[in-house]
């Protein structure tokens, strides 16, 4: 019974219904719920750590995490984020080097973890599954490809306002309309590659243009028409 509850919550699942782990079958589903182990993560907690050796794939139940890198000079570079639906860690199991990259909750997260020989076991026997892993990294990696080309030919301003559209696209808005995601100057300064003091300028520019408005940490996007004018 208690095996049918959990295979339940997973075919149930959001990760599994919007990752690689959908081409799985009920009898694979079930081996996953007999090996899993779910934990909660505080807002501000890390999942993993640059440099850790991740054993398996961490599946994103609930909640958004940032995906940084600490530079030479000790900034923390947000290089991707990451909500409930998605997967962490694959490329790290499949190379089998520690990662590169630290996973933090930006909100309490819920996360299960499935251990790397469960993972390579399906890429033998599930076909389907294997694709559609390697499909994912390569988006990864794309990914990546685009915001290094966008750091490197769009100007500050022009990657502020993309990353403002960004975050409202892909991760809400709250009920008063402001930026679901409220990350600190310092994070966004990250994410777009500058200076936190350029981009507290840039903000209360687009703030006296009324492309935005600042409230505390909260951002709220009033003209997304100019902003997607700049950003493009």
């Amino acid at each position: 019974m208690i095996n049918l509850f959990f295979m339940s919550k997973c075919e149930q699942c959001i990760v599994r219904e919007l990752s690689s782990l959908k081409a799985l079958n009920k009898d694979e589903l079930l081996r996953i719920a007999e090996c899993k182990t779910s934990r909660t993560i505080k807002k501000g907690e890390p999942i993993f750590e640059e440099g850790d050796v991740v054993n398996g794939v961490y599946c994103i139940t609930s909640g958004i995490c940032k995906m940084s890198k600490l530079s030479a000079n000790g900034k923390d570079q947000i290089v991707k984020l990451i909500k409930a639906g998605e997967l962490l860690g694959q490329r790290s199991m499949i190379s089998d080097e520690p990662a590169n990259l630290s996973a933090i909750a930006l909100e309490d997260m819920e996360v299960c973890f499935i251990p790397k020989a469960e993972i390579l076991n399906f890429f033998d026997t599930n076909n389907q599954f294997s694709m559609n892993l390697m499909k994912t990294i390569c988006g990864d990696l794309k990914e990546t490809s685009d915001h290094l080309v966008s750091i490197s030919q769009k100007t500050v301003k022009e990657r502020l306002a993309e990353t403002l559209i960004y975050l409202q696209d892909n991760f809400g808005k709250n009920p008063d309309g402001s930026l679901h995601i409220q990350l600190s100057r310092e994070e966004l300064a990250g994410m777009i590659g500058t200076a936190t003091e350029s981009c507290i300028r840039l903000l209360s520019d687009f703030n006296k243009l009324g492309l935005i408005e600042l409230s505390g940490k909260k951002i709220i996007l009033k003209d997304m028409a100019k902003l997607k004018r700049i950003a493009d």
